[in-house]
């Protein structure tokens, strides 16, 4: 499959990217591109390096150009000389290698379940934001990212196991106290595109995995997401959203009240979505005095974590004499603490 913000460029443009991808790749300090807007040549290289998380050593580059030419003169920053990208090259074709060999002959849903589960269980979020973490040298190197290092790394293993995958990126919103742009993914899992943003579901899977932003469609997604840059497939399948499709979506008090009292039995965690209408505080009070009530018929207490824009609910039932206790979760905090 062509890269996809490749596939959305005009034909110049298109023979620009390649220019850059060659004179990037070769690690050549300088090489000349056709002359065009300076907004728009940061454009195709900041495009170029989401179609392509291999190129994780050149985050941005300089330029100059003579008044009369018609050329450009590009010269890309490095990361590191060119023995350490070399270096790294090895160590990240590796590591990628060795990662996707384990589920190669799997589904693609398996895969890309085993490429979630792995970032969730193996990488921290970089509260620091260093350089290497924005790139795949950050996640799949150091074990530790920000959302844009982790959607790449993300695609880079997608791109091994032949999963259509692209990096979605999306604005700020100071009014909404969101500081800094976002990314995630959009998959195409049998034909058909989701949503999938791993940063979120490593945030709020400290104690277990979550999947609350699994194969999400466009209205899931955009209930706590801001709006994309750049145009990408439409996600029109809400259908195969991870706790719809292993059955921990429900629309029934009753079946909440029977699942909850499987998991004491089992003793264990609860998390499931809440479909049967808006969440709304009337529809929380009733749910929760559901929760309450399986958990003092076994003499349990309850702590109750929220995922409120997206409807997902976990339940931890405890024996000891604690608090019920509510907590609401933010998939966003991380990423605009300072």
């Amino acid at each position: 499959m062509e890269p996809y913000y490749y596939s959305q460029m005009n034909k110049q443009q298109q023979r620009i990217y390649q220019v850059i991808k060659s004179g990037l790749e070769s690690l050549s300090q300088s090489f000349d591109v056709q002359r065009i807007d300076g907004a728009e040549l940061s454009d195709i290289f900041f495009k170029l390096r989401l179609d392509c998380p291999e190129i994780f050593y050149a985050s941005t580059f300089q330029y100059s150009f003579y008044d009369n030419s018609t050329l450009v003169k590009m010269k890309p920053v490095y990361l590191f000389d060119k023995n350490k990208i070399k270096e790294h090259q090895v160590a990240m074709t590796a590591r990628v290698e060795k990662l996707a060999r384990v589920v190669k002959d799997k589904s693609d849903w398996e895969k890309e379940q085993y490429i979630h589960d792995f970032i969730c269980e193996n990488v921290t979020y970089d509260k620091l934001k260093k350089q290497y973490s924005h790139e795949i040298l950050g996640p799949l190197g150091q074990g530790v990212g920000v959302c844009e290092g982790i959607a790449k790394s993300v695609k880079i293993l997608c791109d091994r196991l032949s999963i259509p995958c692209i990096v979605v990126i999306s604005e700020n919103n100071p009014e909404k106290n969101i500081k800094y742009r976002h990314a995630w993914n959009v998959v195409r899992i049998n034909g058909v595109w989701y949503h999938l943003d791993v940063t979120f579901d490593n945030t709020l899977g400290k104690k277990e995995l979550r999947y609350d932003y699994f194969n999400l469609d466009d209205k899931g997604i955009f209930k706590d997401h801001e709006p994309v840059i750049y145009k990408v497939p439409a996600c029109g399948d809400g259908d195969h959203f991870f706790y719809k499709d292993k059955k921990l979506s429900f629309t029934k008090l009753e079946d909440i009240k029977k699942r909850c009292q499987q998991a004491i039995k089992k003793g264990k965690v609860l998390t499931f979505h809440w479909r049967g209408g808006y969440l709304t505080r009337a529809v929380m009070e009733e749910l929760l005095e559901i929760i309450a009530g399986a958990a003092r018929e076994k003499c349990r207490h309850s702590q109750i974590s929220i995922n409120w824009p997206q409807a997902i609910i976990r339940v931890k039932f405890i024996e000891e004499q604690v608090e019920d206790s509510i907590k609401m979760e933010d998939a966003y905090e991380e990423e605009n603490e300072s």
